[in-house]
């Protein structure tokens, strides 16, 4: 029981993020978690990009560097910027209350975002922003409609206009259509590993279990065939 209430608690926080866009277009991401260069590229740009208002809190920068075959030296000196210890978990650098009353509410924890919403939620957020002059910020979003947030990866995208039909056309920024794409799939890769730090090691177990439960299966039945050959 205790553990369930635990688990509820962290997918809190990931509702606010996750509400909105139940009917749109949603396009693939296509994350291979077995592409550790794309999954250390995305935690640089999470790091730079996200991670002064949202945390990974549910992770901790040892694992994530042990995980992603990053040095505990090369951790600590580029994707450290609040002062902690590589055994600490990954918090933002932003104090909630101040994020509250810059943005209305607090930015929500994305640990277990990918998990909640799915990748192709999370890569179309990425690059669904367009400008919006009645928004706040600018800008709002075709996935997450009335987005809270600035476009922080305005400087690399540029500023998308959305079309009469519904398409985004960008400009103004320092990558390609291609390039951004990229960008936008790398951070999507490092939440889907975020979420499920333990994935690939479970399926790789799973192909050993379903090997063993086989292997059982054929003892079990020669054994029956054996037992039973001598009942009548």
């Amino acid at each position: 029981m205790k553990k369930l209430l635990i688990a509820l608690v962290a997918l809190v926080p990931t509702l606010g993020f996750a509400a909105g866009g139940q009917n749109v277009h949603l396009e693939k991401a296509n994350i291979d978690l077995n592409d550790k260069e794309s999954l250390v590229r995305g935690l640089d740009l999470f790091q730079h990009y996200c991670s002064g208002c949202h945390s990974t809190q549910y992770q901790r920068y040892e694992r994530v560097a042990n995980d992603l075959g990053v040095s505990i030296d090369e951790m600590r000196t580029k994707f450290v910027f609040t002062g902690a210890k590589v055994g600490e978990l990954m918090e933002n650098a932003i104090p909630e209350k101040d994020a509250a009353k810059w943005f209305g509410a607090a930015p929500p924890d994305l640990t277990l975002a990918a998990r909640v919403r799915g990748e192709d939620w999370v890569y179309s957020y990425l690059k669904g922003f367009y400008k919006d002059p009645s928004r706040p910020f600018g800008v709002n979003n075709t996935v997450f409609p009335s987005v809270g947030m600035p476009h922080v990866l305005e400087g690399l995208q540029g500023i998308a206009v959305k079309q009469a039909d519904g398409s985004l056309v960008a400009s103004g920024g320092k990558l390609s259509a291609e390039e951004y794409d990229q960008v936008a799939r790398d951070i999507t890769g490092f939440l889907v590993y975020s979420a499920e730090p333990i994935k690939l090691e479970r399926q790789a177990l799973g192909v050993w279990v379903l090997c063993f439960l086989f292997i059982f299966f054929v003892v079990a039945y020669f054994l029956k065939k054996e037992y039973w050959k001598d009942v009548h």
